[in-house]
This record gives structure tokens, sequence and C-alpha cells, in this order.
């Protein structure tokens, strides 16, 4: 193992990997109001171009995998794949970012097949809300999904809100709260606008200053430290059992510490959530590639990896919307 750093001399040692474009939900931060063209089953990887793609990384040093969408847990028997992941010599840490409409459903299989953690999006504790802000969905799967995920051994759970002002910044003390009353890792997350939301969001932004304001309100923030690979500066509350954490893409951004690249579900490697820049993975290995090659690819990706985004000055990522990233 060799260690990977790119042209800044930060290490990167995480793979974001989607698994599909697909999500049954449509929230409004993610994607547009009429959904997005699926992708053809046939330009997707498949679980075993997936597993030479992290092969590949492992052995430059890769060793934290997270698996996202879309929504993961639409695509069939996504457990065999975590099960190929988690037998990959030299990844240590496998978790997944979902919904959690469908991980009630799939969480002990999960954990069995060897995934060690999950966060889960929730952006609203109430139900009306919750299927305005998602589109179709219903609040009481997710909890379920949170519910099953203890029970099943997945630890730790860390619960993403992303704060929108005018939508859901009224519920900022609310998920605070659940940090005392449930022990849950609340992560509150600035808005980004990518892609299509990029006008829509306009307004919707809420600095990290702004939510920390309303939480401490409840009492003084310790800091704390907690398991992951993650932005997130996290906190707690007195007598909290659970974390507060506090993810700044925007007004406090962590750019200079990114350890990370992103295969999304068709093959492209992105070096930057924020840039368009990607490499495509896909046609060399099915035109039959070495590991080798798809190793010089990824070293490709990571030395194209900018020094930071460009949002303040008003530059996203445009060809995508977010849930054909991954997050």
């Amino acid at each position: 193992m060799t260690g990977l750093s790119d042209s800044f001399n930060r290490p990167i040692n995480y793979l974001r990997i989607s698994v599909t474009d697909r999500c049954n939900l449509r929230c409004i931060y993610c994607m547009p109001t009429e959904g997005i063209k699926p992708l053809p089953h046939s330009e997707i990887l498949s679980y075993e171009e997936v597993c030479l793609v992290a092969k590949a990384a492992a052995e430059l040093g890769i060793n934290k995998v997270r698996l996202t969408g879309g929504e993961p847990l639409v695509r069939s028997h996504l457990s065999s794949l975590v099960q190929m992941l988690a037998e990959v010599e030299g990844i240590d840490d496998l978790s997944l970012t979902t919904n959690g409409v469908l991980l009630g459903q799939y969480a002990r299989e999960l954990k069995a097949a060897g995934l060690k953690r999950v966060n889960i999006s929730l952006d609203s504790l109430r139900p009306e809300r919750f299927e305005r802000i998602t589109r179709i969905g219903r609040l009481e799967d997710t909890l379920r999904g949170i519910e099953t995920a203890k029970a099943a051994g997945l630890h730790p759970i860390k619960i993403n809100m992303v704060v929108m002002r005018g939508i859901n910044d009224d519920e900022i003390i609310d998920f605070a709260r659940m940090t005392v009353e449930k022990g849950w890792h609340v992560r509150f997350i600035e808005f980004m606008p990518i892609g299509e939301e990029q006008q829509e969001g306009e307004g919707r932004f809420m600095p990290i200053s702004d939510i920390t304001q309303r939480i401490e309100s409840l009492g003084i923030l310790e800091p704390h430290t907690l398991d992951g690979s993650g932005p997130a500066k996290y906190f707690r509350l007195p007598q909290a059992k659970g974390t507060i954490g506090f993810i700044s893409p925007v007004s406090e951004h962590f750019c200079f510490k990114c350890n990370r690249l992103r295969l999304m579900a068709e093959g492209k490697l992105r070096p930057c959530l924020l840039s368009d820049e990607e490499i495509d993975l896909r046609g060399p290995i099915r035109r039959g590639v070495s590991v080798d090659e798809v190793k010089r690819l990824i070293e490709q990706a990571t030395e194209a990896k900018p020094e930071g985004h460009k949002l303040q000055v008003g530059t996203t990522a445009r060809n995508r919307n977010m849930c054909q990233i991954g997050g």
C-alpha cells in the first residue's frame, strides 16, 4: 500500500461510490420536480466492475468506502456488493448513506454482509413537511429505518439534516434536542446549490454560525470527537448521549483537508463534488484494461483535484444534479 496524495499534498483515502442514480424520493435540494431520466442498466457499473475499482483504489491506499446513490437501497441485492467490498484487502471502513425508507427492510442483512455504519438523510420531524421536502416520502418509514439500523448494530448512526432557511430552519432546536432525548448523532449541513437546484435554492442558505447560535440556547456546546472520515466538527450538549455535528461547505469550507474521490454510477470518477471535471473508468474497464491501468486513472483523477471550490464567487457544478453525483 503506497498511499495516495493529490498535487496539494492532501492524503486521499476515501472513495464514495454511487451505485445508482435512481431514488424513491424527490428531495427538493437533490432532484428536479420532474425527476431525472435514469441511466439504462447497461450504462451502470456492475458490482464486479465496482469491486475492480475498489480493489485498485485500495492498492493505492484508499481504505474508506461509502456507498451512495441516488438511493443505494433501490438497487437490487446491494448486500451482495457490500459483502464483495468487505472482502477487499485494505478496505477497513465500509459505510452507507441512505434516506432510510428501505433501511428497515435491509439493515440486518447489510450488517451481516459487512456494513459497519450508516448516515441517514432526514430534514424534518414533521410528517407533512417531510412529505413536502421529499415530495413523496413518509416520515414513519425513515424513523423505522433508524430504529432497525440501531438494533442491527450499525453504529454510529448519523442523522444528516440539510438546513434550508424558510423551509425547515425552525426545526433546528427540535433536531438538537434529539441528541439529548434519543441519543442521536445529528449533523447540520449547509445548503449547497448544485445543478438545476442552483437558482431555485436562492435564499435558502443559512450559515453554520446562525445554526450554532440557535442551538446554544439549549446550553453550552462542548467539543467532542466521533468516528468517521467526514468534515464535520462535533460537539455535545450537556447531558446528551448523542452529538451535534456541523458541516459548512460554503461558509467555512474544508477543501484544504478534502480526502475523497467520487465514483458515479456510470463509472465516471469525479475529483471534486463542486467541479464538473470527470474521468471515465467504465470505458477502459469494459475494454479489459488491467488493475494497474485503473490505478493509473485513479491517480490521474487525484492529480486533477482542485485546490478548492468556488461557491463564494457563484461557480458550482452544473452538468449534474446532486442525486447523480452521490453527495
